[in-house]
């Protein structure tokens, strides 16, 4: 793959120095950068950032960011600490620095930092957690190592990232949710909003109990919320524990009738108590071994 041409390079950052205020520098510096805080570095000087809170980078988008960098050239410079042996480290812009390795550029343009492992921790953290689409686990995570790591107060913190102390707290909050459920936000297989109805939850087991409703039934924010509401209600909670308890039972009963089968069993029974018992069947051969095992249960 051709290296793209260099005048590609400058054209991004004509792009980005005519609007300075969105520069990485105001967050750095404490002021507008200039050109002259630019440099060009060869990238197979540059190395990753161990405090990257990032920990997967989707691929089509990294591929939608290498046609760019292909087309346009780097529009946003990266931030690079230098080390003593001659080499950089990332502070912000990993995701640049793969897509411009894939776009083929040996050299990025880069603003160039001199930092202690603490301040870059805090600088890396700071700089994703406002620019990057992390999600929200990865967020609440970053938050939590500014305060253990950099040793900033969870008051203060949201100062330091431009977000109201509450949301900050509701970030902070998911953390303390089963891993399993931490995992379902990850993926998106929850939102935010169902995570916080899922917080109002003491119990562990009526979280996980929950939050397997919410993927099987697809429940709306709404319709966990009232369900959470629920579950903290003492009557109703009895009478849910009690019909959790009689689905465990049946679920039991139909893994027996799977395994004794050897088919698929699909068990079911209403408030009532009134229900019905379904065995599947491949083909006339499956079924005729089926119905022997009735006669062979008729004669014990």
């Amino acid at each position: 793959m051709a290296t793209p041409k260099k005048p590609a390079l400058g054209k991004g950052l004509n792009d980005i120095m005519a609007n300075k205020g969105a520069g990485l520098g105001a967050l750095l510096k404490g002021g507008t950068p200039t050109n002259s805080d630019i440099s060009e570095i060869e990238l197979n000087l540059i190395d990753v950032n161990p405090y990257q809170p990032r920990t997967e980078f989707d691929e089509d988008a990294l591929n939608e960011l290498t046609a760019s960098i292909k087309q346009y050239g780097i529009i946003q410079p990266i931030t690079l600490r230098k080390l003593d042996n001659g080499r950089y480290q990332i502070i912000s812009g990993e995701r640049r620095c793969r897509a411009s390795k894939m776009a083929g550029l040996t050299r990025v343009p880069a603003y160039v930092r001199t930092a202690d492992d603490q301040a870059m921790l805090e600088l890396a953290l700071v700089e994703n957690i406002q620019r990057k689409d992390l999600d929200a686990i990865e967020i609440a995570i970053s938050f939590q190592r500014l305060i253990d790591e950099c040793g900033i107060t969870q008051e203060n913190l949201g100062d330091r990232v431009g977000k109201q102390r509450s949301t900050v707290t509701n970030y902070l909050r998911l953390l303390k949710l089963p891993d399993e459920i931490k995992l379902g936000l990850r993926k998106q297989l929850i939102t935010m909003g169902h995570a916080k109805a899922l917080l109002g939850i003491d119990d562990l087991n009526d979280q996980n109990f929950l939050f397997e409703r919410i993927l099987n039934e697809g429940l709306s924010v709404r319709e966990t919320e009232e369900a959470a509401a629920e579950m903290k209600s003492p009557e109703k909670k009895k009478a849910g524990r009690s019909k959790r308890n009689a689905d465990d039972t049946y679920k039991a009963l139909e893994d027996s009738l799977n395994s004794f089968f050897n088919s698929k069993v699909k068990f079911s029974r209403t408030d009532k108590g009134n229900g019905k018992i379904v065995i599947a069947f491949k083909n006339d051969q499956d079924l005729e071994r089926i119905i022997s095992l009735f006669d062979k249960l008729k004669s014990l």
